[in-house]
């Protein structure tokens, strides 16, 4: 019996040294930046196997918040926040809308559609990068927020298999009795469906808004004015291939940067987890 009891301790402290590698390892780059955020400039890459900062300075933060060109990174969060925002909330309300569709409308073609829908997830970016961007500029959009925020109320493919996987699993019987009472095909959606996929819109909104707080390569496209750039973009502008590139303080923005996706995840954690799992396993 001891025997057994020492075998299953060692197989569980193991398991847990095992773990705790994996994570510091897959942790690193992140602990790295953030003690590299705390060195000076000239010292981050003489000294980048050690993760203790000799000395410790803390001026990195402020010089970093100061920004270039007379715009502080005050302006970019607002930025970043105004698009993601507003990015998040389209992305959400379209998928939720277009998902009950596909999951519980009948109409013409809806599996044709859906295969489409699907098949919008696996085109890379890069192919419809040169053609929007003509689009966009026919529109007279280029240099505005417009196309970072506009796309986004209109389909996301994975959102809405995630919301058509989870709405799914709910019992079709609800719709039934509620149609029953006299409910309309809206009234089935906002009193019924809503509610009860709100860990699959939440994990959606998730998703989203990392996606969008770290676009880099539509701002890049559409911005045109440092005073609008978002915080993905005005990070690269710390590298300056010509001159003496401010490492510290880029690694210091880039931890801030950090702060609302962590906040995010830590908030809704709950949601994200319930989401992803009964999306996966219902249906």
């Amino acid at each position: 019996m001891t025997s057994i009891k020492t075998k299953k301790i060692l197989s569980k402290a193991g398991y847990y040294i095992f773990v705790s590698l994996l994570a510091f390892a897959m942790c690193y780059p992140l602990i790295w930046m953030l003690c590299s955020s705390f060195k000076e400039t000239n010292t981050i890459f003489a000294t980048a196997t050690s993760l203790i900062p000799d000395p410790f300075v803390l001026k990195n933060y402020p010089n970093g918040w100061k920004g270039f060109g007379g715009i502080s990174f005050a302006t970019f969060f607002k930025n970043s926040g105004f698009v993601t925002v507003l990015s998040t909330i389209g992305i959400v309300a379209s998928s939720t809308v277009t998902a009950y569709g596909f999951a519980r409308i009948r109409f013409p073609g809806s599996k044709i559609w859906f295969s489409c829908m699907l098949l919008s997830m696996m085109i890379p970016f890069q192919v419809l990068m040169v053609p929007q961007y003509m689009m966009f500029n026919l529109f007279g959009w280029t240099g505005t927020y417009l196309p970072l925020i506009v796309p986004s109320f209109f389909i996301n493919g994975f959102g809405i298999f995630l919301t058509v996987q989870f709405i799914k699993g709910i019992p079709r019987d609800l719709d039934e009795a509620a149609k029953i009472d006299g409910c309309s095909t809206y009234t089935i959606f906002l009193r019924i469906i809503v509610p009860l996929i709100v860990p699959a819109m939440v994990t959606n909104g998730i998703f989203a808004f990392i996606g969008k707080w770290d676009d880099f390569m539509s701002a890049l496209l559409y911005l045109n004015k440092p005073q609008q750039y978002t915080l993905a973009l005005a990070l690269k502008l710390f590298c300056d291939p010509s001159s003496t590139s401010d490492w510290g303080a880029m690694f210091a923005m880039a931890i801030l940067s950090l702060i609302p996706v962590f906040l995010i995840f830590a908030f809704f954690q709950k949601y994200l987890v319930e989401g992803i799992s009964a999306s996966g396993l219902k249906g």
